[in-house]
């Protein structure tokens, strides 16, 4: 099945955020999955304030990974993931579970396709480039 990790590291080094994408891709990799891509995305101020593991953060490291794995691989990942206390937030999505569902979905996630968001909302939607 196929699968995309979205996580949020705390704000902190991009060697901390590779590192948690390491230990995740292991763990998927030594069970017998793949992995398909991992894109970062950089670090984003959060909607609001987010406490976790006894620290207040404002700002995470955003990551995404996309992988083929059984259901309790990602279920042994997710636990692992709650239990770092560099993760922020995480969710997990099943992207499909035949060849025919997945065939298509390539493994690199861009970011800011803006051609794809005006031709979804039109005319009205101009992004404003962020500064990071």
């Amino acid at each position: 099945m196929l699968y995309e990790l979205i996580a949020i590291v705390r704000q902190g080094s991009a060697e901390e955020v590779r590192d948690v994408a390491r230990t995740v891709g292991l763990q998927v990799i030594r069970s017998g999955g793949v992995i398909r891509g991992y894109t970062n995305w950089g670090p984003f101020t959060l909607p609001k304030p987010t406490t976790k593991h006894q620290v207040k953060n404002r700002v995470g490291q955003h990551f995404i990974m996309r992988f083929d794995a059984s259901h309790p691989v990602q279920k042994e990942m997710q636990r692992g993931l709650g239990l770092d206390p560099r993760m922020i937030k995480f969710s997990v999505v099943k992207m499909g579970s035949t060849l025919r569902e997945i065939k298509d979905i390539p493994g690199k996630v861009e970011w800011n396709n803006t051609k794809v968001q005006e031709e979804t909302f039109g005319d009205e939607y101009r992004p404003v480039p962020r500064d990071r």
